[in-house]
């Protein structure tokens, strides 16, 4: 079947610098323009409800994470699967993963939040929710869930439509969430006093209307991949290879949910529902310039994925190293602007003090890794974005599990005087160790691309 509208096989003839900044400036776009709306939020929510309201908040973070994990479980995997069988020139394939996508993210989002609603109360309990916080948090995680099918919907379609040669376009349907997200939510919560619940709804009503949109957009049928006869499928042998391949970033934010679960607690016992909305500021802020590598990262995964599919190897290196560089220089940004103006940046969102001094403290000791953090993201995403399973889940999992997870317990009793700085020295004391282990399976995958010239079967190495 060939491709009736735009081809994508510009990604393996272009120059890389040209298409990298082509494919990731729309995604930085869309991925920065994500984070400041939650940052926004949190903005509102800490001035027009309270500090225990940012608490709150951050109580809810790992059920977020929770569901998140499902969404990418679907959606990267679908949108890696897409690019390496665009590089293949298989389009019929690829047009069956977009319909298994839909119905995968229907399965997903009704089936989370029906369990998540059922059991809100102990699941925030169980997470770090106090008699202070849990109003807030309730509130907040009832509007989502109910959404939460949307928001599924909405990031999966997203995905697909970077991968398939669409960078602006997914980049506008972020943006216009975005604009109307941060215009409803001040409605919502200062002008309705709808508290927290009136933050979450704004942001579901932006995802529905941005959801319909993408929607459209795959049915037309000009484009390289759209919708077919059917639009809800299901395909065991795809719906298995893209669930296999989200599998890695979905233990990631699995993972992620359980690590702010002991965050919370710790925090909890070392500072209180405070020391838990400090974490919930850190989180935001270090998240925006998180968010800016992973729009690096969307914009090599199609690059990379194609170009491997085409067994291009030297443009796949290419692509890997520019996206590393890129990615130091922005976390560098996030770590001089930690250690320079931490209180400066706290105030931003709250006028509570106490608040202000334990953000600060906690910012100014969480960026002290974050140039290094730029390699260890990119090179995890990297494996993933060729299919390669199983590193990018060891690469996923190592920082959370393997080394933050005992330094959340061990490190505090090594600060005696301050206990709650041993937590927020966890985070820069797992990054360096993540680091380490990404270079050494790096430089394994890198040996065997140096013995591969343009074309070669894979296999005559025994595989990658």
């Amino acid at each position: 079947m060939n491709s009736p509208g735009v081809s994508p096989t510009v990604l393996g003839t272009e120059p890389i610098g040209k298409l990298l900044k082509t494919y990731a400036i729309p995604a930085i776009i869309a991925m920065t323009a994500s984070s400041l709306y939650n940052m926004i939020d949190s903005i509102f929510i800490g001035h027009g409800v309270g500090a225990y309201a940012i608490s709150g908040i951050a109580v809810t973070f790992p059920l977020m994470n929770l569901a998140a994990a499902f969404g990418t479980l679907v959606g990267v995997g679908a949108s890696t699967l897409i690019s390496v069988l665009l590089g293949q020139r298989n389009y019929e394939a690829a047009t069956k993963v977009l319909s298994n996508t839909v119905t995968l993210c229907l399965i997903a989002g009704i089936a989370f939040s029906a369990v998540a609603l059922i059991f809100l109360d102990p699941i925030l309990l169980f997470f770090g929710a106090s008699e202070n916080t849990i109003g807030y948090a309730r509130d907040y995680m009832r509007v989502i869930l109910l959404g939460n099918v949307i928001t599924h919907l909405y990031l999966g379609l997203n995905n697909l439509q970077r991968a398939i040669g669409e960078p602006k376009k997914a980049m506008g349907a972020t943006l216009f969430t975005v604009v109307l997200n941060v215009a409803l939510a001040p409605i919502f919560i200062f002008t309705f006093k709808m508290g927290t619940g009136g933050a979450a709804l704004a942001t579901v009503i932006a995802q529905l209307v941005a959801a319909v949109w993408v929607f459209f957009e795959f049915t037309k049928k000009t484009k390289a991949v759209h919708f077919g006869k059917k639009i809800i499928m299901l395909d065991r042998r795809i719906a298995r290879d893209s669930l296999s391949i989200g599998f890695a970033p979905f233990l990631m934010n699995v993972a992620a949910c359980l690590i702010v679960i002991f965050l919370n607690k710790q925090m909890m016992k070392y500072g209180g529902d405070l020391a838990i909305g400090a974490y919930g500021i850190v989180n935001r802020i270090s998240f925006l310039f998180l968010m800016i590598v992973f729009g690096l990262n969307q914009g090599m995964q199609p690059i990379a994925g194609y170009n491997y599919g085409a067994r291009q190897y030297a443009r796949v290196k290419e692509v890997f190293w520019k996206t590393v560089r890129y990615a130091i220089v922005v976390m560098s940004v996030g770590f001089i602007l930690g250690l320079a103006f931490p209180k400066a940046v706290a105030s931003v969102f709250t006028s509570d003090a106490e608040l202000i001094r334990l953000s600060a403290m906690g910012l100014t000791i969480t960026v002290l890794m974050f140039p290094l953090v730029a390699f260890q993201v990119v090179t995890s995403n990297f494996f993933q974005s060729m299919g390669m399973v199983n590193k990018a889940i060891w690469l996923s999992l190592s920082r959370q599990i393997l080394f933050l997870l005992p330094c959340i317990f061990l490190l505090p009793h090594l600060f005696a005087d301050n206990p709650i700085q041993g937590v927020w020295a966890s985070f820069p004391v797992s990054d360096f160790f993540a680091t380490i282990l990404a270079a050494i399976l790096l430089k394994g995958l890198m040996n065997k691309f140096d013995k591969l010239k343009d074309g070669d079967d894979p296999s005559i190495l025994g595989g990658i």
